[in-house]
Formats: structure tokens, sequence, C-alpha cells
């Protein structure tokens, strides 16, 4: 048998010690590569505003990969399994709600906008035309069927047992003086039945992707001290990771701010 020589040996032992990191996940923010941050992010508006900040991030040294998702349960899926570092398109409740359902511990890290809820119709011109027996569409994730409901109540067409409820359901409405009929879809589907509906409540995001505008549109929207903001979310392992924390900076700048406000004409608020 040949005996390997020394130098064949010390290339040997280098291989070996990189293999590992070859094997990195990438959602793991792993320390060969600090500088690489994945976000998951709805195309409108957080995937446009993670792009905005992309060449400041760049000048820094931090790549960042914006990978945008249609559906909220597997983007919250995609951070929990380490595929992305983190994610920014729900509010707190959407969060709380998702970790009891699957035994997760996501975490929020920073807020971010607010995108003020609306009420929308093809139908019909003003919420006072609303019909007897009127169908009304609402979101059917808990948290924001119970938003959409909230905002119905604080405008009189129903009446809650407990408005502070963040997830009330249908089922605690105790006055419904049009005898409103509700239909709960898929959040992203909403705009796409306005025309079968006489009322479709729909989160700002989905609303934007359909072109409609919420200041102009919407015949019911939220004020723009809405509880629910919009936050970045991370595993508890990697929510104080130095280049995730570059992120978090670089998206609550002067410029970034101006950039929301021209960008989306209050459809989208700054919390920040």
């Amino acid at each position: 048998m040949t005996t390997p020589s020394s130098s064949t040996r010390r290339w040997f032992m280098a291989l070996t010690a990189l293999a590992p990191l070859a094997l990195a996940t990438p959602g793991a923010l792993a320390q060969s590569a600090p500088q690489t941050v994945s976000i998951g992010a709805e195309a409108v508006p957080h995937a446009e505003i993670l792009e905005f900040i992309k060449p400041q991030l760049a000048r820094e040294g931090i790549e960042l990969k914006v990978r945008v998702f249609t559906n909220g349960h597997q983007e919250n899926q995609a951070v929990a399994q380490k595929d992305i570092d983190a994610n920014y398109f729900q509010h707190q409740p959407y969060l709380d709600s998702f970790n009891k359902s699957n035994g997760t511990r996501l975490v929020a890290i920073a807020a971010i906008h607010v995108e003020p809820f609306g009420a929308y119709s093809r139908k019909h011109q003003r919420i006072a035309d609303l019909p007897e027996g009127a169908t009304v569409a609402i979101p059917g994730d808990p948290s924001n069927g119970a938003r959409a409901l909230l905002l119905l109540h604080r405008h009189g067409l129903v009446t809650l047992k407990n408005p502070d409820n963040i997830l009330a359901t249908a089922r605690d409405i105790v006055a419904n003086p049009k005898k409103l009929q509700f239909r709960e879809l898929d959040g992203a589907l909403l705009p796409r039945v306005l025309g079968d509906v006489d009322l479709a409540l729909i989160n700002t995001n989905y609303a934007l992707q359909a072109n409609l505008k919420p200041g102009r549109d919407a015949l019911l929207i939220e004020g723009s001290q809405s509880p629910y903001a919009n936050i970045v979310v991370a595993r508890e392992d990697n929510r104080n990771h130095p280049a995730l924390a570059k992120v978090l900076q670089a998206l609550k700048t002067p410029e970034v701010k101006r950039f929301i406000e021209e960008r989306f004409q209050g459809a989208v608020v700054p919390v920040f």
C-alpha cells in the first residue's frame, strides 16, 4: 500500500474542513456567509419596500434575497423550516394565530407599516346602499376575518358581543340589522370575487395588487392608528443576527419612510 505524501494529507484535510460549509442551510444565516439574508414577502408593498433598500445594503456588504409568496401559511412555514431567514407580510394577531395553530415560536423583530384595511364593492357606491341580505366576503383566516368584522362593527353594520376580541368570528355577532350573509375566502382571492358579492373586506396589499386605491375606492377604511402593524418575523434562534439587524436598520430610515409615503399615497402608512 502506498502511503500518502504529507502534501496530499494536507490537501485532504483542508478539503474535509470545507465540506460542512457546503452543506449550510440557506435560511440559517450560517457564519460561513453572514452577509446574505433571505426574506419572504408579499409582492406589494412588502417586496417593493425590500427591493428599495437592496442598493443601500449592497453598499454595506449585505446581499438581500427577496422571495415572493402568495400564501401566508407557506411563508411562515418557510421561516420555521429554515428555508428563509425571515419574512415580512403579516401583523401580530396573524402571527399569534399561526404560532398557536402550528406549534411554532416565530417572533416579531420589527414593526414597519400599517396597511389600513378596507371594504370594497363593484355593485354599490355607498355603504348605505347595501341591501338586506347582502353577501359580504371576508378573509378566511381567524385574525383577518376578525379584523373585517371589527371594521363592520365600528361602522354599525353589525354588533359584536366583545368588540375588543381580535379573534371574533361570525358566531360573535349579536345584532345584524341588514341580515348580511358572510362568505369566508382566502385573502388573495377576495379582489377576484368583487363582481360576485355586494361587499368584500380586503387587506390593502391584495387591494393594491388588484389596482384598487384604498383612499379612493374603499367604502370603509381603518384609520392610521390601526393596531395591525406589519412586522418582520424571524425564528428565535436568529432574531439577533447582525446581518438581519442591518436589514432592520435599513428599513427604518427617513428614505424608506419617504418612499412609502410617495409610492403608496396613504395606502401604506409607516409606523417608525
